[in-house]
């Protein structure tokens, strides 16, 4: 494995990819939904964290939504298991091509 030498915020990585923060911040809210190391918490003296991926987490990510997206029965069914707010899921839906 090579060395980080930088990571992206979720913020950035979102306006990167083109996906929703809040449906990102629903994948890696949970460390075991991308391979160890991809997803880093930058503690900046704050109490909360922010989070940030490596590029392999960037990769690994799209390669997951893109696989999700494959039908709708798919992506339905992976929004019903990687997010838990159903507001959420359903804007996401709404913007979703039928």
């Amino acid at each position: 494995m090579a060395t980080i030498t930088h990571v992206f915020t979720i913020d950035h990585v979102s306006q990167m990819i083109g996906e929703d923060l809040e449906l990102l911040q629903a994948i890696v809210s949970n460390d075991d939904n991308l391979s160890y190391g991809s997803i880093i918490s930058v503690h900046d003296g704050t109490e909360e964290a922010i989070t940030a991926l490596t590029d392999d987490g960037i990769d690994e990510l799209t390669q997951m939504l893109a696989h999700a997206r494959r039908s709708a029965e798919k992506w339905n069914d992976f929004l019903d298991d990687f997010v838990s707010d159903p507001d959420i899921i359903a804007r996401i839906k709404a913007k979703s091509p039928a």
